[in-house]
């Protein structure tokens, strides 16, 4: 069976797609970027619930963070997280410059979040 995500073993010294392959820089450092395989994303929308809304209502009258919310936007960005990585194996990428987030409301009490970034394949640099 073929392998979708391009997880088959690479040869000794070759980088893999893992979060140390990850960043919101321009570059990697000891490494060259040798192809660019274009932009990736992962997309989620996300809407708060009754229960939800109403144990967040109440941690607001007592100030600080609000916990419920917080969970909710974790969740969120390692979903979208997880999408984008999935994205960039399909192309045979190898690592993901340029990572960003974002978020959107599209309705009272539904986000949007979206992470994206610039799928490539590097190479280790040589000194």
């Amino acid at each position: 069976m073929a392998d979708p995500y391009n997880t088959a073993r690479r040869p000794a010294g070759e980088a893999r797609l893992d979060d140390s392959m990850i960043t919101t820089a321009l570059e990697l450092p000891g490494f060259r970027v040798v192809q660019n395989m274009g932009v990736v994303r992962g997309i989620t929308v996300r809407s708060r619930s009754i229960v939800g809304n109403f144990l967040g209502g109440i941690q607001t009258l007592f100030g600080g963070n609000i916990t419920i919310y917080t969970q909710l936007c974790e969740q969120a960005r390692e979903e979208t997280y997880r999408d984008m990585m999935k994205h960039a194996r399909m192309l045979g990428a190898n690592a993901i410059i340029a990572m960003r987030y974002d978020a959107t409301d599209i309705m009272t009490g539904l986000t949007e979040v979206l992470c994206y970034g610039t799928a490539v394949i590097v190479e280790p640099a040589r000194s």
